[in-house]
């Protein structure tokens, strides 16, 4: 049945496995471990021959139905849940980095990506190199003999930049490399990783996934398409004898996520499962307000810009478009010339909240330069689309009008 549905149907009954009690919600199974009436049949589990759950850092039902769910709306293949979005991030690129690799990546990222990126993984021998994602020819004369992935966001996390993906796989794939893509902005609603091109998804769930803003989560996809036998990737050598085109999850199930234990708790991945079955219905509502938002803050004489891939004179209108069918995602950005007016602004609203999170059912604002970029030096902060006057807006799901009387009542005040 799963093969007929379309998106919309995929999110209310993709990966649902009714047991018998009948119930039509995925069951929370709150358990740590899982017994078996013999040994013979835990080896079995244990050694790959037998499906089964052994322990929930390694695997839990709730968690199994919502990965069903994520990897059928991708397009196929495997998912992996994680207890956030960082966590997905940061396994997936564990699994296929190692000491004296590097990683080529957008800068134009999300702060902790960045910091992960930048900081972290330098303490365990792995270089990032940063790159304008919109400039084709840069990504491609920054590989070198070192590089072992390309990583982007499909709508960059505050710039608002939209990089053609369907091109940059192919540039990574001409070199012998995965793409991974952060699609935590768009979600397969706007384009699925299959329509992309990507090889491998890792975002957070706990944004516009989950859309209450009630808990942290992440997955990885793999979309079982990188061929893993490669001399760039010897330690896959092992997984893809066994697991041909899905050496990559089962590297990551058997060796990375099994160890660094970041998994999610089951009741996570229930409220997980309940929050996506509305996901195609409020991320037309975030993309249709947020255009609306958007044409009114530039048409306002106190705002010194706006920053939205839906606005016809944005440089990347014509690639999202052409990406994301007419649908620009529920971020925006804008500017008022200077730092205390910006404060003036996010002080004056009423109706959006001030605080670290975008995606949820409620218009969400912060002011990155002084939050979540506030550590960065100035060069990056520019690199990431960051201004002292940047206000990051998400927009919620509330009416459009009572939104943009929100914020000029907000900005008429300044």
């Amino acid at each position: 049945m799963e093969k007929s549905l379309r998106f919309d149907s995929l999110l209310v009954h993709g990966g649902l496995e009714s047991g018998p009690s009948g119930a039509t919600s995925v069951p929370i199974v709150q358990s740590s471990s899982f017994a078996y009436p013999t040994a013979e049949g835990l080896e079995d589990v244990f050694r790959g021959r037998a499906v089964g759950s052994v322990y929930t850092r390694i695997g839990n039902p709730t968690s199994e139905a919502l990965e069903r769910r994520l990897a059928l709306l991708e397009g196929g293949g495997t998912a992996i849940v994680t207890a956030s979005g960082m966590a997905a991030i940061t396994t997936a690129v564990m699994t296929i980095l190692r000491a004296g690799d590097e990683i080529l990546s957008s800068s134009s990222l999300f702060g902790g990506t960045f910091s992960l990126f930048r900081d972290t993984l330098s303490q365990y021998g792995i270089t990032a190199t940063f790159v304008d994602p919109l400039d084709l020819e840069g990504v491609r004369s920054a590989v070198n003999e070192r590089t072992r992935l390309l990583f982007v966001e499909t709508i960059g996390n505050p710039k608002l930049d939209v990089p053609d993906i369907p091109e940059l796989a192919r540039i990574a794939h001409e070199v012998g490399i995965p793409l991974m893509v952060d699609t935590t902005v768009s979600t397969p609603y706007l384009a699925s990783g299959a329509a992309l091109g990507a090889d491998i998804l890792a975002y957070s769930t706990s944004k516009y996934i989950n859309g209450t803003g009630t808990t942290i989560g992440g997955v990885i996809i793999d979309r079982g398409v990188f061929n893993w036998n490669s001399p760039r990737f010897p330690h896959f050598e092992m997984f893809h004898k066994k697991y041909r085109q899905f050496a990559f999850t089962a590297r990551v199930r058997k060796l990375v996520h099994k160890d660094l234990g970041a998994c999610p708790s089951p009741f996570n991945s229930y409220l997980l499962t309940e929050g996506i079955q509305t996901l195609a219905l409020r991320m037309d509502r975030h993309c249709s307000s947020a255009l609306t938002l958007a044409r009114f803050l530039a048409s306002h004489p106190k705002v010194a810009w706006v920053r939205y891939p839906g606005l016809e004179d944005s440089p990347q209108h014509a690639v999202a478009r052409k990406l994301y069918g007419g649908r620009f995602g529920g971020l925006l950005t804008f500017g008022t010339g200077d730092k205390p007016s910006s404060f003036k602004v996010i002080n004056g609203l009423t109706l959006a909240k001030n605080l670290a999170n975008i995606g949820d059912a409620k218009t969400l604002v912060i002011h990155p330069a002084s939050t979540i970029c506030a550590d960065y030096k100035s060069e990056e902060k520019k690199l990431m689309g960051v201004t002292e006057d940047t206000i990051r807006v998400s927009v919620g799901i509330e009416d459009v009008s009572d939104i943009i009387e929100d914020f000029k009542q907000a900005l008429d005040a300044i």
